[in-house]
């Protein structure tokens, strides 16, 4: 189990005057650290045997709550998994699913350098996440459709985007598939069944519980999946989309990634003092909190919530209990509001490694060969963003012809946006 306590002490609500009469206390929550201050990581009560089980996907809610505030974990701190939740997952999988992350890390990598050179505009890295998308997405069906975050460029590994068009699309170039319209990583694919990224993060449960809604009026079988961060679950979005995933019975699987941090405010001020899982017992759907480290944890949860949807029994918020390494975004500086150190913290480690570990032991894989694969990858990287400059620059073209604006937003173009076009047509 993760090195970490229980609770902090409880913290007093009040206190009595000079009178002897008892004046309330109001209360501001804090975070895992401050600058210049020791990570303490005790109050997420990541110790926990109430996720020692595991029910039936066509439970109801009622059943599967304990596992709302517990944790639900495969693999322990050396790498040997076990538990009710061991996923039965053929080596070739897991190995498969190592390479993935790889991949996304060293994409990455190399995206954020460029960005520091100027080479395109923004960019956010998913630096300790890796699992949350990569486990789901290979949990999913290609049919599924999926509604993201902004750090879940893994399922587009997943589902095989070509990397070489997502780089096209951070540099807006002649290549990129969103004709220049949207931000670097709000990466969207049609073929893919995958949705493009919101600013508006909370939006996309609402859209997601709408799609679900549809695909099960038509009688279909696909599911949607959605993600949002911590912070997000602030926003009236998505409650409202538990109510009606929770009211229709939406095939739908609701994905809270708790990485601990919303730009720069801690998740305790969203959380309300419990766990973000627990939201979702108040609409009557399971919650299920999981090591969002834990690649066998995350695959096996997700195929669980994926196969309730599937059947009929609606809904399912999965809790993932992970950690933000890297700033919220490359105009972001975490030394500002955090510990320097925070991450190295971390009780639940990182992603790549534990599922490495787990490998190794298992006498599947070995150092010589996780150093062979990430130079593999790097150099894959290096290729592919040669070919997308091959295509245009951010700062040299070639881009979309500005008249593109006009396309793909009305089936019939309005008369005064006619007007506008012929105007721009004739000073070209």
């Amino acid at each position: 189990m993760p090195k970490t306590g229980g609770n902090k002490p409880v913290e007093a609500r009040g206190h009595a005057d000079a009178t002897g009469t008892w004046v309330s206390k109001l209360h501001v929550p804090t975070g895992s650290s401050r600058p210049g201050e020791k990570p303490d990581f005790r109050a997420l009560n990541l110790v926990s045997d109430d996720a020692m089980f595991r029910p039936a996907p066509d439970c109801e809610t009622r059943e599967a709550e304990p596992l709302a505030h517990g944790l639900v974990r495969v693999l322990d701190d050396e790498g040997t998994a076990g538990g009710p939740w061991l996923p039965e997952l053929s080596d070739e999988h897991l190995l498969q699913g190592l390479r993935h992350m790889v991949h996304v890390r060293a994409y990455d990598e190399r995206m954020f350098r460029m960005q520091r050179q100027g080479q395109l505009s923004f960019y956010i890295k998913s630096t300790g996440e890796e699992a949350v998308a990569v486990a789901q997405g290979m949990a999913l069906d290609s049919g599924d459709m999926l509604f993201p975050a902004y750090r879940q460029q893994g399922l587009l590994f997943v589902r095989g985007r070509d990397v070489v068009d997502m780089m096209c699309h951070c540099i807006s170039n002649a290549r990129d598939n969103c004709k220049g319209r949207q931000m670097p990583v709000f990466y969207t694919w049609k073929d893919g069944n995958f949705f493009s990224i919101s600013g508006n993060l909370a939006t996309q449960f609402s859209q997601a519980v709408g799609w679900a809604m549809a695909s099960a009026y038509k009688g279909e079988e696909h599911i949607a999946a959605t993600w949002v961060g911590d912070g997000s679950t602030a926003e009236a979005d998505v409650h409202n989309a538990m109510l009606f995933a929770a009211t229709y019975r939406a095939p739908v699987i609701l994905n809270i990634v708790n990485n601990q941090w919303a730009i720069s405010t801690p998740q305790s001020f969203a959380a309300g003092g419990t766990t973000f899982a627990a939201r979702a017992l108040g609409y009557n759907i399971p919650g299920i909190r999981v090591d969002g480290n834990d690649f066998l944890a995350v695959h096996a949860v997700t195929d669980w919530a994926a196969r309730r949807a599937r059947r009929g029994f609606g809904p399912t918020v999965i809790e993932l209990v992970t950690y933000r390494v890297a700033g919220h975004s490359t105009s972001d500086n975490p030394d500002a509001y955090r510990a320097h150190n925070e991450s190295e913290a971390w009780p639940l480690g990182d992603p790549v490694a534990r599922l490495k570990q787990h490998l190794i032991g298992r006498d599947l894989w070995s150092e010589p060969q996780q150093q062979a694969l990430e130079t593999e990858l790097k150099e894959a990287i290096s290729r592919d963003w040669k070919q997308a400059l091959s295509y245009g620059s951010l700062e040299d073209g070639p881009h979309w012809p500005v008249a593109t604006m006009f396309d793909d937003v009305f089936q019939h173009l309005p008369a005064h946006l006619l007007r506008q076009r012929q105007q721009l047509e004739e000073k070209e």
